[in-house]
């Protein structure tokens, strides 16, 4: 069974993280929001409050398939600011691991290097923050290892395209249209 870690910080846009979780839940992957707060009760950036399944600490990072930021904020800075998901990413990086970012959050991964020479996408207003070979304005890019997605309206569209990574193109029609997602 594939896994995935999506990184929740307080600020995380809701719609970006929680979506991801479901639709890859969906498919049969073993997903795990992580908390990177020190505790597992996250307040999202609309006053939702979700609670984590693991703390960053608590994790066995080399067995999951997949990271995943979503963006928001200041979800994004907070996730930023943690060192050891930094140290994650660069080690997920180095090894070529599947790397995924959302609205804000591919800001981060422009900052540690990981998309210069790339395509990538980001929310409109950290567009110039990306350090990448082009920036599309497109819902979500595959560039080898990185994914990244533009905003909100974007979920859905990259979440299909996570699942279609850990699950086949044919998963992810299957649940694309058992949620009649028609785009």
């Amino acid at each position: 069974m594939k896994k995935a870690y999506v990184f929740l910080a307080d600020g995380f846009e809701e719609i970006e993280g929680l979506t991801v979780v479901d639709v890859l839940r969906r498919a049969g992957v073993e997903v795990n929001t992580v908390s990177v707060m020190g505790r597992k009760q996250i307040h999202g950036a609309h006053n939702i409050l979700v609670d984590a399944d693991v703390l960053f600490e608590d994790i066995s990072a080399e067995s999951a398939d997949m990271l995943v930021l979503p963006g928001g904020m200041p979800g994004t800075l907070n996730l930023k600011a943690h060192e050891g998901l930094r140290s994650l990413l660069k080690t997920y990086d180095e090894e070529k691991k599947y790397i995924a970012a959302i609205c804000a959050a591919p800001s981060i991964l422009s900052e540690l290097g990981m998309i210069k020479g790339r395509k990538a996408c980001a929310y409109p207003s950290f567009e110039d923050e990306l350090d990448c070979e082009e920036v599309l304005k497109v819902p979500e890019i595959v560039d080898g290892h990185i994914i990244t997605g533009r905003g909100m309206g974007a979920a859905i569209p990259f979440a299909l395209r996570l699942t279609s990574l850990l699950c086949g193109d044919a998963k992810s029609e299957e649940i694309r249209k058992s949620i009649v997602y028609n785009v």
